[in-house]
């Protein structure tokens, strides 16, 4: 099972890193490359079992904070041309932070440091 998860952390890492290469065009990109950077960054060091679980609930707590604050006032799916594009990027930015806050929350269960 351990191995699962770390082959997963390495899929997730090269998520993250595709996430922040993806709102390089965003005016708010170095956001972004913070943002996905620290995920990526913390499933490296999920791998090599570095971090403490902690610090996986709690960046997990923090990247659903950070979803509500991006969640639309209209959540129109993520489907352009389905609606307000204002409210469908930021409704892809609150789920991206979602899936940020999952997969962190996965480590931190998974985690054996205390």
């Amino acid at each position: 099972m351990k191995n699962i998860l770390k082959l997963l952390a390495i899929v997730f890492t090269g998520y993250f890193v595709w996430a922040a290469y993806m709102n390089s065009n965003d005016s708010d990109a170095t956001l972004w490359y913070f943002i996905y950077g620290i995920a990526a960054i913390a499933s490296l060091l999920f791998i090599a079992e570095k971090l403490p679980k902690i610090v996986y609930l709690v960046l997990a707590v923090g990247y659903v904070g950070v979803a509500f604050y991006f969640w639309p006032e209209t959540y129109e799916g993520v489907t352009i041309g389905e609606g307000d594009i204002k409210n469908i990027e930021e409704g892809r930015e609150a789920l991206g932070l979602l899936i940020n806050a999952v997969v962190m929350a996965l480590y931190g269960f998974a985690s054996k440091s205390k």
